[in-house]
Order: C-alpha cells, then structure tokens, then sequence
C-alpha cells in the first residue's frame, strides 16, 4: 500500500529508525517497524491481518473512520484510507478491497 502521513512530525518520526526510538523507545520502535512494512507491503487493506499480531480494526466513536493495528500494548498505529472518496460497498460498508492507500495519523493509545 502506499503510505502517506497526516502531520511532518509523524512522518519524520515514522522514517527514521532514530526518531521512532527517541519517540517511543527501542522496544516499541521494533514493533512499529514491524506493522509498517506489513503495511507497505500489502496490496490493499483487506490483506492487513484483522488477527493477532497487527489485528488491523476499524475505530468507532469519535474515531469512526479510521482504523488501527496493534503496536506493542498499549499503542496503535491509527490510520485513515487515503482516498476521495472512500470506497464503499453495496451495503454501505467501507471496501477494503479497494483502499490501496493509507494516511498515518498518529502512534497513541487511545484507550
């Protein structure tokens, strides 16, 4: 998938292995890493895995519209389809099949 990042800073921080340890710390930056390049490496978000390790989801609440993938506990990854419009499906459901494009927001715990 590409990857695109919704602020600078989580963009500096999300390309340097330095930044990332800096930022959250050596153990956290690994599994960090780790969710990216699955990320990256999937042709689209249906191929993201919805089990353990990154248990890709999708946010509800005030965070309806994003999705996150487990970093290490208790930080996520949240991300949002980068596309315009978003693809849906019949029902109305979001299509996984078809974001091939993703926007970083953030590395927090939302809990």
């Amino acid at each position: 998938m590409e990857i695109f990042f919704r602020k600078e800073k989580i963009a500096k921080t999300m390309n340097s292995h330095a930044e990332m340890v800096k930022t959250f710390g050596e153990s956290n930056a690994i599994f960090i890493e780790r969710r990216m390049q699955v990320l990256r490496a999937a042709l689209s978000l249906a191929e993201v895995p919805h089990t353990p390790p990154e248990r890709r989801h999708e946010l509800t609440g005030k965070m309806k519209g994003l999705f996150a993938v487990d970093a290490k506990h208790p930080k996520r990854i949240v991300f949002a389809p980068y596309h315009n419009p978003i693809p849906k499906k019949d029902d109305g459901g979001i299509d996984l099949e078809r974001i091939t494009s993703i926007e970083i927001v953030d590395v927090e715990d939302y809990h």
